[in-house]
Formats: C-alpha cells, structure tokens, sequence
C-alpha cells in the first residue's frame, strides 16, 4: 500500500535560507527599495513570494512595489541559486531519498516556491528524479499553511492522513500537516528553531534528515509507531 513522505524543500532538502537572504536583499537594493535585516527576511521563509514580501514591506501583496520585488528576486533567484544547486542538499539528503526510494515510498516536495522554480532548482541539484510529483504555490489557490497542498497530494496518491506525512523545517509545514490529518516530521536544519517547532505540534523533531529517515522507517516497520 502506498505512503507518501511530502518533503518542504528550502531549509529542509536544501540549504537555501541563506541564498535567499542574499537574493531578496539584492532584488530590493536593484528597485531602491529599503532593505529588511537578515533575520527578518529568514522570517519570511516558508511563506509565498508576496506574501512574504507584503509582510517584510508593510505593504499589501498588490502593490507595485511588492510586484517589481518579486519579479526581481524570481529573476535573480536562478541566477544566484542554480549554479550553486548541487552544493546545496544537506548532509544525509541524496543517500536518505535513495533510501526511501528503495523502501517503496511515494515522495513529493509541497513548497511555497512556484511549481516551475521547484522544479528546476531540484534538476538542478541532482534531486529532481527522486519525487513523483512536484506541487508549488502556485498551483493551489491557498499556499501553506493552508491544508490544500497536502490534501492535494494526498488525492492524487491515493491516500488518507494516515498514510502520509509532511516533513518540513517551518511552523508553516506543521500547520499544513496538521489540518490536512497528515503526521509531521520537523527537521531543525532551517528556519525554525527546535523548541517553537515542538511547540508547533510536530509529532517529531529531527536534528537532521538522516535522523527523518530513521524515523520514518521504524515507523513503517512499526505500523502502530
């Protein structure tokens, strides 16, 4: 019978969060638009593009402003991250989704990127053959942590709650997971630091993804875990 392993992909397949910082900074500077610190902007990861600009820019998601930043930052994000993209996977990530594979697994990466720039920065790193299905922001209505992108996994595998679980490294993934009925796996490798995970409601937090692994496996032998 089919399980699903829905995987984030910045800050939980890839170590992006920095990139990111980098981009949106130099997509703001390029528009003369003043710039968020750092942490700020690693805030805003996990969430869609204007969304995430709206919130660090105090404006609404139309404004011209939000619009020119974004159009900036997609554009500039391919040219900063793919050349880097086969540097990026953390440690443990290509032997663990091999690993998953061979176990019988269905994976699939739920990612506030867009569907077209998943796919390519996963191409790009190696990674991209590993995932029967790639869904992005842009292809549900309501982007995390709305329930619609795991539920829409989950219809188009073939399975229920109980068969399927999201691993992610921001409250936004545990959120999603949650009021989809999915089980949760937080890993602490990006945005998202232990403690607020766990108390976001992840039925487990990993140090690592080998550690998600792990986890994942006992619990398959273990129907009941």
């Amino acid at each position: 019978m089919t399980f699903v392993i829905a995987c984030d992909l910045d800050g939980t397949l890839l170590d992006t969060p920095g990139l990111i910082v980098e981009t949106c900074t130099a997509a703001l500077t390029s528009i003369d638009v003043a710039v968020p610190d750092a942490a700020e902007i690693r805030a805003s990861i996990g969430l869609p593009l204007e969304q995430a600009f709206s919130t660090m820019l105090g404006l609404p998601a139309d404004d011209p402003t939000v619009t020119r930043g974004t159009r900036q930052y997609r554009a500039l994000f391919d040219e900063i991250a793919l050349p880097k993209a086969r540097s990026l996977p953390f440690p443990g990530v290509p032997r663990g989704l091999a690993t998953l594979c061979d176990a019988g697994f269905t994976l699939a990466v739920a990612t506030s990127k867009s569907h077209a720039g998943a796919d390519a920065l996963l191409a790009a790193a190696g990674l991209r053959d590993r995932f029967a299905m790639v869904v992005g922001a842009d292809q549900v209505s309501r982007p995390k942590p709305d329930p619609e992108m795991g539920r829409l996994i989950m219809r188009r595998c073939g399975v229920s709650g109980d068969r399927a679980v999201m691993v992610g490294d921001t409250t936004h993934d545990l959120a999603m997971a949650k009021a989809a009925g999915m089980r949760s796996i937080a890993v602490t490798s990006g945005v998202h630091g232990r403690e607020q995970l766990a108390t976001a409601g992840a039925d487990r937090v990993a140090g690592g993804f080998d550690e998600v692994v792990t986890t994942i496996l006992a619990a398959h032998e273990d129907p009941a875990g």
